[in-house]
């Protein structure tokens, strides 16, 4: 899993890389992880120099998906900014549909489980929305939000 602030996270714990850890605290504190996963401080950043608020919205996912991709120019910034946008849909799903939870799999990437029990990447997705800019994250928003 390749998420730095997790990284920091468990330097600052003294937690051994790996999911065993995450997978523990989110046992433990559920929503003590969900805070730390809603940080995306690198999207946040970028959308806030581009006048785009992000406040765990609906309508904020679709004010990203207008935003001009100056990422893409950047190879090494556009994986951390496409991983920060999975755990931001994450975070809205978290917050907008009940009973949407974050699970771990095996190797401890955070992935989100919906009520239906549909487990998704939403990591692939941001990364692919950086990459691409399809889907665009407002539309997987509203395919997983009826599921």
């Amino acid at each position: 899993m390749n998420i730095p602030f997790l990284d920091q996270w468990r330097k600052r714990h003294g937690e051994p890389a790996g999911g065993a850890a995450l997978a523990d605290a989110l046992s433990a504190d559920p929503e003590g992880v969900a805070q730390l996963l809603s940080e995306c401080e690198l999207l946040r950043d970028h959308a806030r120099r581009a006048g785009v608020e992000l406040d765990d919205t609906v309508e904020s996912l679709a004010a990203l998906d207008q935003l001009l991709p100056r990422w893409r120019e950047d190879p090494e910034v556009e994986p951390w900014l496409g991983g920060d946008a999975g755990l931001y849909l994450g975070t809205v799903i978290l917050r907008t549909v009940p009973g949407a939870a974050w699970q771990l799999w095996p190797g401890g990437q955070p992935v989100v489980r919906l009520p239906s029990g549909l487990e998704v990447d939403v990591l692939e997705e941001g990364r692919s929305w950086a990459a691409t800019g399809t889907p665009e994250l407002s539309q997987i928003y509203a395919e997983l939000s009826e599921d």
